[in-house]
Order: C-alpha cells, then sequence, then structure tokens
C-alpha cells in the first residue's frame, strides 16, 4: 500500500467517525424531549446544559447536522475513489467506493443510529458537547442557511417543523405507559385533558331538576338552613322560575348580615353568568382561571335554564370524582347483585361506554335516561326495556318522570 492510499484510507476513517458521531446525535435530538432534557440538568454537567441548548431550537440544529454527515459521506468515498484510481485504475476505484459505501452503512449509519435509538439520553449527551461546536462553526451555518433558502425557494412553501396529530399523541401516551415511563393514572390523566377540549358543557353540567336555588325575596335568615343543609357555596337566585335567574348568591356574603335579619337576598347577590350549552368546556375551564365566576349558568338554544356548572364540575372532568363531606348523591353506578351493573339514568353514555369496555349506538343523547327515552319515543314505566348493542338498560326506578336507576345486562349472542 502505498503513501498515498494508506493517507486517503486514514482520512476516510475520520470522516467516517464524524459520520458516525452525528448520525447518532442527530438521531438521539430528535428522540428526546426538551422536558426530559432539561430533567438531566439536575446532574448539573457541561453535556446536559449543551443539550438543552442544542434544543432550543430543534430544527436550527438538525440542519447543518444533516449537512456535515453527507458531506463527511460523500467526502470519505471521494479520497478513497481519487487515491485508489490514480495508483490502481478505475476498477479498482469502483470495487474500493463500493467497500467504503459498505462501511458507511454499518458503521456511520446502521450502528450509531440503532444504539442511539436504544440509548437515547446516553446518546444525546455524549454527542451534545461535540455537536455544539461543530454547530458553532460560522462556514457551516451560513452554507446551511445559503442551502435552506435555496430548498425554500424550489419548494412549495417554506420548510415548518411536522405537525403531530392528537391521535399519535395519544398512542405515544399509551406506548409510554405500556412501557412503565408513566403509569395508568398520568396515562389517564393526559387521555383526559384531549377529551375535555371535545367536551361540551352540556354533558358536564348539573341539570336544572337538580339545581338548588333561593328565591330573590327570601330573607337571610331564611337562606341560612339550606345553605348549612346542602353545603353550596354558591347558590343560583331566581326571580319569577328557574327560567328567570336574576343572579348568584356568594355564601360568604352571607356572612356580613346578621343572622337572623331580615335583607332580602336579591340585594347581596352578585350578577349570574350565562353561558351556551354548547360552549367547549376546556374554553370555559380557561376563563374560570382568569377571574370569571365559578359558576355558571347553562342556557339552551331557546334561552331557558339547561343546568349549571362549576368549576369543580370542570376538574372532574380531568382528576375524576372529587368527594367531599357535603356530597350525598347517589353513585352513578355500582354492581348488581347477581351479576350486571346498576347505573343512574343522569350518567354520561361516554363514560359508561369506558366503564363497561363496549361502543354503544350513537345518537341524541348525552346521557342513559336519554338514551331511553329517545328509544323508546315515550316516559319509560318501571320494568321496560331498550336494546342498544349489546347492552340491554332495564329501568327499575323512576322518580316522576326521571330516570333514577337502570339495570344493565349484556345479551348472548344467537
Amino acid at each position: 500500500m502505498t503513501v498515498g492510499v494508506a493517507l486517503a484510507l486514514g482520512i476516510a476513517l475520520l470522516l467516517i467517525l464524524l459520520a458516525g458521531i452525528v448520525a447518532a446525535g442527530e438521531t438521539a435530538l430528535t428522540r428526546i424531549s426538551r422536558a426530559r432534557a432539561e430533567s438531566l440538568l439536575d446532574r448539573h454537567d457541561a453535556a446536559s446544559v449543551a443539550l438543552v441548548d442544542l434544543l432550543d431550537d430543534r430544527q436550527a440544529s438538525l440542519a447543518p447536522l444533516l449537512l456535515l454527515r453527507l458531506a463527511s459521506q460523500v467526502g470519505a468515498v471521494a479520497v478513497v475513489v481519487v487515491a485508489v484510481r490514480d495508483e490502481h485504475g478505475v476498477g479498482a476505484a469502483t470495487g474500493a467506493a463500493i467497500i467504503v459505501g459498505l462501511v458507511l452503512y454499518v458503521f456511520a449509519e446502521a450502528a450509531p443510529r440503532a444504539w442511539a435509538l436504544h440509548h437515547p439520553d446516553l446518546a444525546s449527551r455524549r454527542a451534545a458537547r461535540p455537536l455544539l461546536v461543530l454547530l458553532r462553526i460560522a462556514p457551516l451555518r451560513w452554507l446551511t442557511g445559503l442551502l435552506n433558502g435555496l430548498g425554500n425557494m424550489v419548494s412549495p412553501g417554506p420548510a415548518r417543523a411536522p405537525v403531530v396529530s392528537e391521535d399519535e399523541l395519544i398512542a405515544l401516551t399509551e406506548a409510554a405507559a405500556a412501557g412503565a415511563a408513566i403509569d395508568d393514572e398520568e396515562r389517564n390523566l393526559i387521555e383526559s385533558v384531549f377529551a375535555l377540549g371535545d367536551t361540551i358543557v352540556r354533558e358536564v353540567m348539573v341539570p336544572r331538576t337538580d339545581m338548588v336555588t333561593v328565591d330573590a325575596v327570601d330573607g337571610v335568615s331564611e337562606v341560612l338552613d339550606l345553605v348549612s343543609d346542602k353545603g353550596f357555596s354558591r347558590l343560583p337566585v331566581v326571580g319569577d322560575d328557574i327560567d328567570d335567574i336574576v343572579g348568584i348568591l356568594m355564601v360568604k356574603d352571607l356572612l356580613w348580615e346578621r343572622p337572623g335579619g331580615e335583607e332580602l337576598i336579591g340585594r347581596v347577590m352578585r350578577p349570574a353568568w350565562f353561558v351556551p350549552e354548547t360552549k367547549h368546556a376546556d374554553e370555559l375551564l380557561r376563563e374560570m382561571q382568569v377571574g370569571r365566576p365559578h359558576l355558571a349558568l347553562v342556557v339552551d338554544e331557546y334561552g331557558g335554564t339547561a343546568g349549571l356548572v362549576t368549576l369543580e364540575d370542570l376538574v372532574e372532568e380531568l382528576v375524576g370524582e372529587i368527594v367531599d363531606e357535603f356530597d350525598n348523591e347517589e353513585p352513578l353506578f355500582e354492581p348488581a347483585a347477581g351479576g350486571g351493573l346498576i347505573v343512574h339514568g343522569r350518567m354520561p353514555v361516554d363514560q359508561l361506554e369506558s366503564l363497561i369496555d363496549a361502543e354503544l349506538d350513537d345518537g341524541d343523547w348525552d346521557t342513559v335516561g336519554g338514551l331511553i327515552f329517545n328509544t323508546l319515543g315515550h316516559v319509560p314505566e318501571i320494568g321496560e326495556s331498550v336494546d342498544n348493542g349489546q347492552i340491554r338498560f332495564e329501568v327499575e326506578r323512576m322518580e316522576g318522570r326521571r330516570i333514577t336507576r337502570v339495570r344493565l345486562s349484556r345479551l348472548t349472542d344467537d
């Protein structure tokens, strides 16, 4: 082997090593999240700090690395081909190019990328400082910017970061739970955040039939007993009827009145806040966070009172049922003796589907009671039942025209 060929092989090996380091770092940077990188800062080392700096603008960091990797690979092939061709001819140069290409594939692509995929934290920390030094080379940044500008001129539009859909994020969450990176409660909380954006107020509100109200002409002394019994901190104040909500009573305002006083509730109430029943729950939650009242009256399309929704109702959509010392409502579901399930008529259908792991037929209803009413087409009597999918709903108890107890059972397949 001549000196020229040996020197070319040495340069090629250095370029292959550089390409492998860049490939591993590039793979690691696309796999690790900013939050994960910031958690590594607890180690207080230069590698973790450099990693966070790289992720400050991930796209700007990856573009020069891609150019550097391609340049290293092309350079490794070029120096070997030129040196071998000058001394041994075109045939030997072709063979050398094939061999260098195979070496590049194994040691500068497949091996470093596979290692980085299996050890993203270690790979990103080890590659962060060398990559940060390379990215600070001004000619490399200038050339990358020039080439990106040319690419944007011939492409339909400027390059943008890839958009990740909600389904992909949920799938990633499920994969993280399956790999024990997060527990089931954390996964459920993340999925609840996404579900809140698709939930409307009508699905989480307290219906008008369950609302506890006070009259504007009631005295303070008349309301104190009701407040003590129910334990609510806010109550709607009605005028002529339930569709005439004139304000909201804050129980803390009663502390300024003497017990037994004759001050009327209508004089101490606060303005009511009305929202449409089709308003999205996440939007309402944000409005309550920035100072709006923590109780909103829900109105239907005709302007009538459909129900009310509180901050607690919205938070429960995220974290599950919150039970305090004043809650005495009948549970939404409970196991039935002898098998099956007992549910309340106000139980949301989407929650029921998750509970029984079954998909019910869609319709213009939100609750189990609505499903039964719409399917039958009349007010049911005790003992009547309807079938939906593979589930039978049998009415066991009514309070007036409200369904308060329904037995669920699975239908057997023919």
